[in-house]
C-alpha cells in the first residue's frame, strides 16, 4: 500500500480561503510566485487552484515538508517541484532570478530574528520591479492591544525557543525599508493575524 506523504496543518486549512481571497484582490491575473516555508503544501495546492493564471514555486528547509508539498501538489500543472531553501542563505540557490510575488506565511515568529532581514534581502534580490512581498501571520502592532490568545502564543513560542516569538510590526517594516521595500498595505485577517503587502519603496504608499 502506498504511503500518503501529505502532512496536515489545521491552521493552513482554516486560513487558506481568507488568504486566497486577498491574493486574488492584490495580485494581477498571472505571474510567478515564490512561496517561502511552504510547510505541508496545503497552501500551494489551494492557491494554485484559486489563482489559475499563476505558477507557484514552493520551498522549504525540511525534507519531510518537501515530500508533503510534492504529495499535495501532484498533478497540478502550475506548481513547480518544491525547492530546498534556507532563507538565511545568500544567495538562494535554485530560486528563479525574478518572481512577481513572494509569499511567506507564519515563518518569522518560529525562526530566529536573523530570518527577517535575510528574507527582506532575498525578496529585494528576486522581486520583479512591480513585484510584491506578502507576509501573513500574527504581529505586535503599536497602538493595537495584542489579543490574549496571541500573548499566550508568544509565551509558548519563547518557552520552546527563546529566539522565537511574535515580531513587532515596526521592526519588520524597518528591515524591509533597509532592503528598499516599503509597506504598501496591511490587512487585518481572521484569528488576530495580518497580511502585509510590501513593494519597492518608489512604488509604495505609506500604510
Amino acid at each position: 500500500m502506498d504511503t500518503d506523504l501529505r502532512r496536515h496543518s489545521p491552521a493552513a486549512e482554516r486560513n487558506r480561503a481568507a488568504i486566497a481571497a486577498e491574493l486574488q484582490r492584490v495580485l494581477p491575473a498571472r505571474g510567478l510566485a515564490l512561496e517561502i516555508a511552504s510547510g505541508t503544501g496545503q497552501h500551494a495546492a489551494f492557491f494554485a487552484a484559486s489563482l489559475p493564471g499563476w505558477h507557484w514555486q514552493p520551498s522549504d528547509t525540511d525534507e519531510s515538508s518537501l515530500a508533503s508539498i510534492s504529495a499535495w501538489c501532484t498533478g497540478l500543472a502550475t506548481v513547480l517541484p518544491p525547492l530546498p531553501l534556507d532563507v538565511i542563505a545568500d544567495p538562494w540557490p535554485g530560486v528563479p532570478a525574478t518572481v512577481d510575488a513572494l509569499l511567506c506565511a507564519n515563518l518569522l515568529h518560529i525562526s530566529p530574528w536573523a530570518t527577517c532581514p535575510a528574507l527582506m534581502r532575498g525578496a529585494a534580490r528576486h522581486l520583479a520591479p512591480r513585484g510584491v512581498l506578502l507576509l501573513y501571520g500574527p504581529y505586535r502592532v503599536d497602538g493595537v492591544p495584542t489579543a490574549p490568545s496571541n500573548l499566550a502564543f508568544d509565551a509558548d513560542l519563547r518557552a520552546r525557543d527563546p529566539r522565537w516569538g511574535l515580531r513587532r510590526l515596526a521592526d519588520v517594516v524597518a528591515q524591509a525599508g533597509a532592503a528598499g521595500l516599503g509597506l504598501r498595505e496591511k490587512v487585518a485577517m481572521p484569528a488576530n493575524n495580518w497580511l502585509l503587502v510590501f513593494a519597492r519603496e518608489s512604488l509604495s504608499n505609506a500604510a
